[in-house]
């Protein structure tokens, strides 16, 4: 209680009193009108910047209820059963398919994104002409189509290097159509960071590499884990790229070099057909629900890294 005498005694002192409070939130109400009447530019953008946010918010809601509502329906026990077949069509086999696909991507992925841009941070020098040739390719990366990835890993994984359609073949196309987007937001994390924690660091005696570890990294996290997540979107949804390096097999696979299916490609087959639309749907429940258990786990590990 005598904390919060305190604050109150801090409010009277600077003449914020409780009955004056009512009255300052309509006068800010009020010179907020009168300067979207000087300016109406800025009433003009904030409509229109609320419209964007407005509309985003119903496609989103109306895409989530169409998906659940047709899908729902027909989450039952033979759309998991363990084995696959033409009656029950598994999303099993396509789950862990899935899982093993995105393991291997970021597995490949993470560690060549992040290092690659702390040493375009933190060890490459300012106008470095390299620095700004990797970051045009990087951006050029991310904006070519899914299916010419596809094309490449066939080309060069499965006819070069002899892999078949794989699961392999498949994550290591993915890792190379991720990379760039952790990169450059990992970048970008890693120069948000401010200079003073760099400054700091080495003034208390920390070398180049500690600072990097124990300072940077952790403070960038956030941004690094957006990233990671995005990448994880993109390799969870990914089918072009995958209906030319892994295949379509609806089976788990025995091995890395084994064929297989993700949910992703699963629904894509399943509607092609036209026979099993509404397991289609059903497979777009569980691809959802995967998508966000897999984001909350890499947000409490974030808030555990950050932790340490």
């Amino acid at each position: 209680m005598a904390v919060f005498d305190q604050i109150e005694n801090v409010e009277n002192m600077n003449g914020i009193v409780p009955e004056n409070k009512e009255a300052i939130n309509r006068q800010s109400l009020k010179d907020k009108l009168l300067s979207y009447k000087r300016t109406p530019g800025s009433l003009i953008v904030m409509i229109l910047v609320l419209l964007a946010a407005g509309i985003t918010i119903a496609a989103l809601a109306f895409l989530l209820v169409h998906i659940l509502v047709n899908g729902v329906p027909y989450l039952n026990a033979d759309l998991f059963s363990w084995i696959y077949t033409s009656d029950n069509v598994s999303v099993v086999p396509a789950m862990i398919n899935t899982v093993i696909m995105t393991g291997i991507s970021l597995l490949l992925a993470i560690p060549f994104g992040i290092g690659s841009a702390i040493y375009l941070v933190e060890y490459a020098g300012k106008g470095n002409k390299l620095v700004r040739v990797i970051r045009i390719t990087a951006e050029t990366l991310t904006g070519i189509p899914s299916i010419v990835y596809g094309l490449f890993g066939m080309l060069f994984f499965i006819t070069a290097l002899h892999w078949k359609f794989s699961i392999l073949a498949g994550g290591c196309t993915l890792a190379i159509m991720v990379l760039p987007v952790i990169l450059r937001t990992t970048e970008e994390a890693l120069m948000a960071v401010p200079d003073s924690f760099r400054e700091g660091s080495f003034g208390l005696g920390a070398g180049k590499l500690r600072t990097i570890f124990k300072i940077i990294l952790p403070a960038a996290v956030p941004g690094i884990l957006s990233g990671i997540i995005l990448a994880t979107g993109r390799i969870v949804g990914e089918t072009a790229a995958l209906i030319y390096t892994a295949g379509t097999v609806a089976a788990i696979p025995s091995d890395l070099f084994s064929s297989g299916r993700t949910l992703a490609v699963h629904m894509y087959v399943l509607s092609n057909e036209g026979l099993h639309v509404n397991q289609a749907y059903a497979t777009a429940v569980v691809l959802l629900v995967l998508v966000i258990l897999i984001n909350a786990l890499s947000s409490y590990l974030a808030k555990k890294i950050q932790k340490v």
